[in-house]
């Protein structure tokens, strides 16, 4: 028997590097980057280094106070007035600013997550040069990794800007609004607050908000099917009609509608609504040909609940049916047309190639996007806001109108004049659950999913 010469020597331990590395090694488990300096990688070492003794310092001067302040959001709570003895005076004192240290606490947590995934690839890059100088394999030099993060490793040079901004402008602005959640953070309470835990959850889902919560949810899960519904049926049909046999300037046909879609919504939106208003032009209109005998409020605040919801639904539809018409255009269009030529041999009429095979394939390509459809109309906030503005209003209701959606619902809390800040972080936190939740229970069972 003969042993394989190209047997890879055995990988290293965390373990081994400190029982069998040398001094360099040992070092970088607690000043990182000198396994670099060793190796003369001097740009990997000192950056290693420079940010290792800034944290520190960041540590000692404020990290360690912030974090202590995030466990209370300060100590005062409410404006006090004490008489100073020493003095012979009486001093205001005002409350802790608990905004600005839930967002420095939320931001020393992520800074101590961020240096602790550094220290991982300094003991990363500690353990392969360990095994490189252990069996004697080519240690890159300084110029070699500078010349590979713009070659090799390009990727992750392009990728560090973009990192560090959605770190700073996402998931630091998300981790505080979710911190918000567990606080009685409220117009009562809006410069000095106290973590409550899931009050706030109990406030929106059993307390006084609930009569509130259930009913804009079950309008939302409506409002979500219908539009997503109603948008996807016409635009196929649409799409449809257009490709028919004897439907000339098809191109003139799709720009007109594409036209709709290519204006800005806040334009389309305010625009309809002076259309729909009470003295608007479609009343007058209808008054003039006879067919109404007083002017219908559509979307005014004394107008049904019921005709608010439909007109909200109709006016998505002139929104949304022209984007499914074009994906479905392209859809109809690289039909296997050899199965609908042999489908028509057989006596199959329009409507059963519709059933059997236009629209299965339809449906099979615009899974996925009616999902994502589905989703953005849960969170579909222009409509609602530049349209009816969530009227008419409930007087049953906490901050909220018959057809207001959840995210808009958030939107009263926050800037209306209940300002339950905690409650409106709740309701974010709700709203990403049931869209996430949503979106991988239907998308796994898409034959997109399955096939692919």
């Amino acid at each position: 028997m003969f042993k394989r010469k190209d047997k890879k020597p055995p990988k290293a331990t965390y373990r081994e590097v400190w029982a069998k590395g040398g001094l360099a090694s040992k070092l970088s488990f607690f000043l990182m980057g000198v396994s670099s300096l060793k190796n003369r990688q001097w740009v990997r070492g000192i950056a290693y280094l420079a940010v290792e003794i800034g944290f520190i310092v960041w540590l000692a001067f404020t990290g360690v106070s912030a974090l202590s302040l995030l466990t209370t959001l300060g100590a005062i709570k409410k404006k006090q007035v004490v008489f100073d003895k020493a003095e012979g005076v009486y001093i205001t004192k005002l409350p802790d600013n608990s905004v600005t240290i839930l967002l420095f606490g939320v931001l020393a947590v992520l800074l101590i997550v961020a240096m602790v995934f550094l220290y991982v690839t300094n003991l990363r890059a500690t353990k392969s040069l360990y095994i490189a100088n252990r069996d004697g394999e080519h240690v890159e030099s300084n110029m070699e990794q500078l010349k590979s993060l713009f070659d090799t490793r390009l990727h992750t040079t392009l990728m560090t800007i973009p990192i560090i901004g959605i770190l700073a402008f996402t998931v630091l602005p998300t981790l505080y609004m979710i911190s918000m959640a567990f606080t009685n953070y409220d117009a009562k309470h809006s410069i000095g607050f106290s973590w409550t835990g899931f009050q706030a959850f109990g406030n929106v889902l059993t307390g006084d908000l609930a009569g509130t919560f259930f009913p804009v949810l079950g309008w939302t899960l409506v409002w979500a099917v219908c539009a997503t519904a109603t948008t996807f049926f016409f635009g196929v049909l649409l799409a449809m009609l257009i490709e028919s046999k004897g439907i000339k300037f098809k191109g003139v046909w799709r720009t007109i509608f594409v036209i709709v879609y290519a204006v800005p919504q806040f334009v389309s939106l305010l625009m309809m609504a002076q259309f729909l208003d009470l003295q608007g032009p479609l009343n007058n209109i209808l008054l003039n040909w006879g067919w109404i005998a007083h002017p219908i409020n559509f979307i005014g605040a004394s107008a049904s609940p019921l005709v608010a919801r439909i007109t909200v639904i109709v006016v998505n539809m002139w929104i949304g049916i022209p984007v499914s018409m074009l994906i479905s255009t392209a859809i109809i269009q690289n039909l296997p047309q050899d199965q609908i030529e042999a489908a028509k041999i057989d006596g199959a009429n329009a409507l059963q190639v519709f059933r059997s095979i236009t629209f299965p394939q339809i449906l099979f390509v615009m899974a996925p996007s009616l999902i994502q459809q589905f989703i953005g109309n849960i969170n579909n906030f222009n409509v609602i806001f530049l349209l009816t503005g969530g009227q008419p209003m409930n007087n049953n209701y906490v901050g909220a109108g018959d057809t207001d959606l959840l995210v808009t619902w958030l939107y009263n809390l926050v800037f209306g004049q209940t300002q339950r800040y905690n409650a409106s972080a709740v309701l974010g936190i709700l709203i990403f659950i049931l869209s996430a939740v949503f979106s991988l229970f239907a998308y796994r069972r898409t034959n997109a999913f399955k096939e692919g």
